[in-house]
């Protein structure tokens, strides 16, 4: 009947997207989600936890909110039909929380180009030369690089093998990845969710324990940075590692620009004279300004911090919301209360994570 929507008459709307993706192909995109900058940072976060004991037993502990968020969000997708991050939040949740979903969604994004320039920044640095004109040259050499590499690839409106990256990290590419799914039965769905973060714990933990173990106390935030310039097999790691995200870089600031494009210029879709400006404008920009940040904050661990505040929002917060708004048409006490214990979990962290950040930013801690 007129005036009803997927939500309230209870009869899940088809997804937009044409369902073709198996399951080995679901889990390998989630694990290719999954697997970011962070997984460099992973040896130094087992140090600063206190040991591998209280490392493994925090992963744990999250592996339970991560498997549950990926669950609601497909729980989520299925009830209104939408196959974007944003979208369900926006069609389940409501505008407001909708809006301040794209909003995070950008700053997100802008601060994973952060994070990939700061990485690319230490893998130009010379162990032995730390003077300042080496400093000096190896700012140049990441200005050049910016321009006449990572710039002219970040140009094109569409870029062909974004495929089922559209949605960047894992939680917010989870929603795509089901809606793509041939199997979108939620039980396959648990399955895809639990194989995937079980995998991506291994990966996590291996690194984390093979780093902490290597280097101790004294490893660094990037863990490629505590082995020496001559060693061979690492040389060629950053440099693959380098090349990996230079080319991902300009998906990810594709990603960023047609979502602030949606947010703060709807009105001038139909302008196709200014959207062209504009999108050179927003390309630049989003460049020069991510460069400067890498170049004046080049510890790549003060960057994670405010990724890891950021990203409570898409692992916990909009999850939570989702399932009490999910539910409220036929109230279940048990789901009721974990999405409010996922809400408050995700607001700590959040705080936790953003004060670290500001305090670090400051020069306090």
């Amino acid at each position: 009947p007129e005036g009803t929507t997927p939500l309230s008459s209870g009869v899940p709307p088809p997804l937009a997207v044409a369902p073709r993706l198996g399951s080995l192909g679901a889990v390998f995109i989630m694990l290719k989600s999954a697997l970011g900058a962070g997984l460099l940072n992973f040896p130094w976060a087992f140090e600063r936890a206190g040991g591998i004991r209280s490392a493994v037993t925090v992963e744990l502990v999250s592996l339970v909110f991560l498997i549950s968020g990926l669950i609601i969000l497909g729980y989520s997708s299925s009830i209104s039909g939408q196959c974007t991050y944003q979208a369900v939040v926006k069609e389940v949740c409501g505008p407001a929380i909708g809006q301040l979903c794209e909003i995070c969604f950008v700053f997100n994004l802008f601060m994973i180009s952060v994070a990939f320039l700061v990485i690319v920044d230490d893998q130009l640095e010379k162990r032995e030369c730390q003077s300042q004109s080496c400093r000096f040259y190896q700012r140049f050499g990441l200005l050049l690089l910016c321009i006449f590499l990572i710039l002219p690839l970040s140009i094109p409106k569409e870029i062909s093998i974004q495929k089922y990256i559209r949605s960047g990290p894992c939680h917010e590419a989870s929603i795509a990845i089901y809606s793509s799914m041939a199997n979108q039965r939620l039980s396959h769905w648990v399955f895809i969710s639990v194989v995937s973060m079980i995998i991506c714990l291994i990966i996590y933990s291996l690194t984390g324990v093979y780093g902490y173990l290597t280097f101790g106390k004294n490893v660094k935030a990037d863990i490629l940075m505590s082995y020496t310039g001559d060693d061979i097999l690492m040389l060629i790691a950053r440099l693959l590692f380098g090349v990996s995200i230079i080319t991902i870089y300009p998906i990810i600031l594709l990603l960023g620009r047609s979502e602030t494009q949606l947010i703060t210029f709807r009105s001038l879709f139909t302008l196709s004279g200014i959207l062209e400006v504009l999108r050179y404008a927003l390309t630049v920009l989003w460049i020069t300004v991510t460069l400067l940040i890498a170049v004046f904050v080049p510890d790549i661990s003060k960057v994670i911090s405010v990724i890891g505040g950021i990203s409570a929002f898409f692992i916990f917060i909009f999850p939570g919301l989702c399932l009490i708004f999910a539910v409220q048409s036929e109230p279940v006490f048990g789901l009721t209360v974990w999405g409010v214990v996922t809400l408050i979990c995700g607001a700590f962290i959040f705080g936790q994570s953003t004060t670290i950040a500001v305090m670090q930013l400051l020069g306090k801690i």
